[in-house]
């Protein structure tokens, strides 16, 4: 230690001689090699042992003296948001990176931490140490950036991941939200940057509960199939997946039943992220159907040709999809209407299946007559 010590002094004293820097930037250039855990506390040392002082560090331009005032921010900032973890990234100029390469060419120093890896471990030493809340790398709850360019900071939250269902009681009722007409969904003044301007929909109402209760601005939903406005969702209801974009607030307990008027939430949870890949899952419908002419008895029997058959839809000229009936059931309301009852995959379009659009086989085709979809509702759907 002593013998290295006394060569690292005499390096310096050759680097100091051409060049002032300050304790942080001169530690940095040695630290590794004596092992020593803090580059302010070594470069201090090397300056005291050779009596030298700075006034401007070539490397930072004193850049570490200004850290409270960036840290004091972090905290005021981080003030809203419940967090456990945090990492802190850095924006510098590129001429501090150019000094700081010239002086480690010049002097042959290899293996020694970057200026931005000192200046962002030093800020989160310090903030740690104020806030009590841990350095995490890989997963943290906020991330801090802080742009010594422009002299601003960015905080970021950790994303929260959601699974629930919904069921909704009422008909007239859509699905998904009507974007904002300003900013077309991305978000801006005029909607408060939720990216829609109204809660009028099922969508809506979900974002409307999660805005206040996590405080967030954005969500993106994960629908597993969807209906028609003036379908009903009933039975367990419908699972979603959604993703919460910038939480303020993350340690709280999901609720397990949810009424928002229209429409209730249950099965809420937290999960670890997405689904990455298309989820199959099957549906129990019940379809109200209006025929042209009268029905009969023998007409109705050809239905039971569907149960267990594989339908195909045409969704472009080359791209065909399949979906299988499991149950079917049905029974004649009127002469010219009758209900019908049946499982099938999820995604099977509902009123193509029934009016004959690009689905084979197809309702009208089996009855050889015009039937039109009055409406359908969800019994049950089946992940």
């Amino acid at each position: 230690m002593s013998s290295n010590f006394n060569q690292i002094l005499a390096q310096s004293k050759r680097i100091l001689k051409e060049y002032d820097l300050c304790e942080n930037c001169l530690g940095r250039l040695f630290s590794k090699k004596l092992r020593v855990s803090s580059n302010k506390f070594l470069g201090k040392k090397i300056r005291k042992r050779l009596g030298r002082k700075t006034s401007e560090c070539h490397i930072c331009k004193n850049i570490f003296l200004s850290l409270q005032s960036h840290i004091n921010k972090m905290v005021e900032l981080s003030s809203d948001f419940q967090f456990s973890t945090f990492l802190t990234g850095a924006i510098l100029k590129p001429s501090l990176f150019d000094r700081d390469d010239s002086i480690r060419s010049k002097f042959q120093l290899r293996g020694i931490d970057s200026i931005k890896t000192e200046l962002t471990r030093e800020i989160s030493k310090k903030f740690a140490k104020k806030t009590k809340k841990k350095v995490d790398y890989k997963n943290p709850d906020l991330t801090f950036t802080i742009d010594f360019k422009n002299d601003f900071l960015e905080i970021r939250s950790k994303p929260i991941f959601l699974f629930g269902r919904y069921t909704k009681k009422i008909r007239g009722f859509k699905q998904k939200k009507n974007l904002c007409e300003f900013c077309e969904g991305k978000g801006c003044l005029s909607c408060n940057y939720h990216g829609m301007s109204k809660f009028d929909s099922v969508e809506g109402k979900i974002c409307d509960y999660f805005f206040k209760k996590f405080g967030t601005r954005k969500a993106k939903f994960t629908w597993i199939g969807g209906e028609d406005k003036r379908s009903l969702v009933l039975g367990r209801g419908r699972p979603f997946f959604v993703k919460l974009n910038d939480p303020r607030k993350r340690k709280l307990k999901p609720e397990k039943k949810i009424n928002l008027d229209q429409i209730t939430i249950s099965d809420l949870k937290f999960i670890e992220q997405m689904p990455k890949e298309p989820i199959k899952f099957r549906s129990k419908i019940v379809i109200k159907v209006i025929v042209e002419d009268t029905l009969n008895s023998s007409i109705l029997a050809n239905l039971k040709s569907i149960k267990k058959t594989t339908i195909t839809v045409l969704e472009k000229p080359s791209k065909e999809v399949k979906k299988k009936v499991y149950e079917l059931n049905y029974k004649k309301t009127s002469p010219t209407s009758f209900n019908i009852s049946l499982t099938a995959d999820g995604g099977l379009p509902i009123k193509r299946f029934v009016e004959g659009n690009n689905v084979n086989p197809n309702l009208s085709g089996i009855l050889g007559l015009k039937c039109k979809c009055e409406e359908f509702d969800f019994y049950d759907i089946e992940l």
